[in-house]
């Protein structure tokens, strides 16, 4: 992510993809390096199926990445890494923010 403030259709998925304790959980673990699925889920003390899950959101969101590599011997392994970055969130982003969103206006919003 950029230093340049998010657009509206940026900043919801980032919101959503970092409402969620066990995301914080994993972007708090990567912050130590990049590290293979298996391990990841040991430290965290969770299931493969449900951090994959959460991998993808924040992938989806550009919060991490994650690369396949595989072995000599034919197996793979997934890593995965954060990526750095900054949001400034205050009112004025926000507003700012808003302007931009792209999606379909609330019937609340309308009248």
């Amino acid at each position: 992510m950029s230093g340049t403030p998010p657009t509206g259709d940026e900043l919801v998925p980032l919101l959503a993809a970092l409402a969620n304790p066990h995301r914080l959980r994993i972007l708090a673990a990567l912050v130590q390096g990049r590290t293979y699925v298996s391990e990841l889920a040991r430290r965290l003390h969770m299931n493969r199926p449900l951090l994959y899950m959460h991998l993808q959101k924040l992938e989806a969101a550009g919060l991490v990445t994650g690369e396949l590599v595989t072995a000599p011997d034919g197996s793979s392994v997934k890593y995965v890494q954060a990526v750095p970055f900054t949001v400034a969130l205050d009112l004025d982003a926000i507003a700012l923010a808003a302007q931009t969103l792209t999606g379909p206006v609330p019937a609340v919003e309308r009248e």
